[in-house]
């Protein structure tokens, strides 16, 4: 790091607060409930749909299918997120709760499509539909759905996985609404078309669960910064610390769902002290933005030994230097070669951070 830090105290490359549980904390025992519940009346609604000529029933009966998988994939991701870091797995299996939720969402979406397209099919040439039956098997979907909701509600839904399988259920819950409701149009004007219509209704917020599943999963998996964190406004708040110079190379990621984590490189002003800032950037980022998993590389201005990165060849010659070079003593003291301010490092990630 640098030659004039103390050497005794912290590391200035180290983790702090870890909290390695899995980012799924939801009680197993209300997820197993809700899937029992979910796969007894699914059976049901299959059953009844096929019988009767519901697409309605049937399709909901799909949903309902994707509910029970994403309860089943976050019991599984649960289970091997518990399991600790080892070998080459390094944050363990959390990033596995991010597959099944994508797999999840993507499943919503190819049963969207095919929804879709047996309801235009049915509004063109609509065939005769039990009402009774429909309406019967939704009221008791209504109750079923109700049940499973309140199980998943008393779970903790940091996992992107319980949250997506809590979406759904409600979903549902709103799908059998209007499934009743064309049940009810059915048996009392017998308006065929009614039934595909809450279909298209069904199809419609599945639709909006897989994109939002499909999206959430594929900002984790991008790296971006986790939704409410603005990595130039944590830029600008580190820099605007005590002794802090410039912040630059600053990553914000989320390791899985209610994991983020920041890395970044700070330069001190001279004289300022490293252990100080790096507690004190690290007390800022854990109270105002909730991250406790931070790596923070910690120099003085100037602290620089060329030696390590730079060949002997590479070097400037003493007589004749390179302003340009990053080994040229403007930019070992601390300035760019346009004289803008400190550049420690000869290839920043991302924009440079400095007090205003």
């Amino acid at each position: 790091m640098g030659r004039d830090r103390p050497t005794d105290g912290p590391p200035h490359d180290d983790h702090h607060g870890h909290d390695h549980r899995p980012a799924a904390d939801a009680d197993a025992r209300y997820l197993r409930g809700a899937l029992a519940l979910i796969l007894a009346f699914m059976a049901v609604e299959v059953v009844v749909g096929v019988l009767s000529s519901s697409l309605a029933l049937v399709s909901d009966a799909g949903h309902m299918l994707t509910d029970a998988l994403a309860l089943v994939l976050a019991l599984v991701a649960m289970h091997f997120a518990a399991k600790p870091a080892a070998g080459r797995l390094t944050f363990g299996w959390k990033r596995l709760e991010i597959f099944s939720a994508q797999a999840n969402g993507i499943a919503l979406l190819a049963l969207v499509a095919v929804f879709v397209y047996s309801a235009v099919h049915r509004l063109i040439h609509p065939p005769a539909v039990a009402g009774l039956p429909v309406l019967i098997t939704a009221l008791v979907g209504i109750v079923v759905n109700i049940g499973a909701t309140t199980l998943l509600a008393r779970a903790d839904r940091t996992s992107l996985n319980v949250q997506g399988a809590f979406a759904h259920v409600l979903s549902d819950l709103y799908a059998f609404v209007a499934t009743a409701g064309a049940g009810l149009i059915l048996l009392v004007t017998g308006f065929n078309r009614a039934d595909p219509i809450a279909a298209l209704v069904v199809a419609a917020l599945m639709a909006r669960a897989g994109l939002r599943l499909v999206r959430d999963s594929g900002r984790v998996f991008l790296e971006a910064a986790p939704l409410g964190m603005d990595p130039d406004e944590i830029g600008a708040a580190l820099a605007s610390r005590p002794a802090v110079a410039e912040v630059h190379d600053l990553h914000v990621w989320e390791v899985t769902s209610g994991l983020p984590a920041l890395s970044a490189h700070v330069l001190v002003a001279p004289g300022g002290d490293c252990h100080g800032v790096q507690r004190d950037l690290r007390r800022l980022l854990a109270d105002r933005w909730r991250v406790d998993h931070v790596t923070l590389q910690v120099d003085h201005v100037g602290d620089h030994d060329a030696g390590d990165d730079h060949p002997d060849h590479d070097r400037p010659d003493p007589d004749h230097p390179d302003p340009d070079h990053p080994d040229h003593p403007d930019h070992r003291n601390g300035a760019g070669p346009d004289g803008a301010g400190p550049t420690h490092c000869a290839d920043p990630h991302g924009p440079v951070h400095r007090p205003l």
